[in-house]
């Protein structure tokens, strides 16, 4: 009996040995991603060539990154504008209102938005346009969904990305984005491309500056405030008081 113990306690060490390596070169396809592909098949897309892409990568960061987000590490006002550097955004704002005013005049006329709402906004997003990510959007979501955190969410977020890149003929790994999955110099993701993107340029100032006025346009009509439109951009408070404050800095 003692000896079978111990024969069977040899013999578990060694198949972890030999198995585990093997599972470790095996691509990402554990149990989360299998069901993600499942449910892009019944939604018409197949993944399983996008995860053996060479360029397909698992961020192991990504739980982190939204935990320790500017948004949850500031408890105020003061180190929030600290870590967004807000003083250099805010000396930046006339330039790049001047550079497109005719842009910003055009946007703020047809969607009652205040053109300095809109430079704030993709001054904070990225930085009036020099700072769009260096994550790969689909690689963000599946890291999001692999990962456990906000899968319904990220698995929403997916759809909607293959479902632009298939109207746009985009490989979808030439795209850049936050670590969040946004981008452009909105910083929109998916969804919101999809459905309040103005142009077919994600990548054009001017398109990006008539989508931000856009997408306000839209929640200021049913929140009934400019505040609360910038709220829902970001549900953060912290925010929309930036972007508020700095719209304020702007030479009108």
């Amino acid at each position: 009996m003692i000896f079978r113990r111990l024969k069977a306690s040899l013999i578990y060490p060694l198949l972890l040995l030999f198995t585990i390596p093997a599972m470790a070169n095996e691509n990402p396809d554990n149990k989360n991603l299998s069901s993600l592909i499942s449910y892009l098949e019944e939604k018409g897309f197949e993944i399983q060539s996008l995860l053996d892409d060479p360029r397909f990568e698992i961020y192991e960061d990504i739980v982190d990154r939204f935990t320790k987000s500017a948004e949850r590490k500031s408890h105020s006002i003061q180190s929030y504008k600290r870590v967004l550097n807000f003083e250099d955004k805010a000396r930046k704002i006339d330039t790049f209102m001047d550079n497109y005013s005719a842009q910003l005049k055009q946007a703020e006329q047809k969607y009652g938005i205040p053109s300095s709402v809109i430079a704030a906004i993709i001054g904070i997003e990225s930085d009036y346009g020099k700072n769009v990510g260096s994550h790969n959007p689909f690689n963000a979501y599946a890291s999001m969904y692999a990962n456990g955190y906000r899968q319904d969410f990220a698995k929403a977020q997916i759809l909607e990305l293959l479902e632009f890149a298939k109207r746009k003929g985009i490989d979808v790994f030439d795209l850049k984005s936050s670590y969040a999955g946004a981008m452009a110099f909105a910083q929109f993701i998916p969804y919101s491309l999809n459905k309040w993107f103005v142009g077919d340029d994600i990548f054009d100032m001017k398109n990006n500056i008539m989508s931000v006025g856009n997408y306000l346009a839209y929640f200021k009509e049913r929140t009934g405030k400019i505040e609360t439109a910038v709220l829902r951009y970001n549900p953060s408070s912290l925010y929309t008081q930036a972007v508020m404050d700095l719209a304020k800095q702007a030479r009108l």
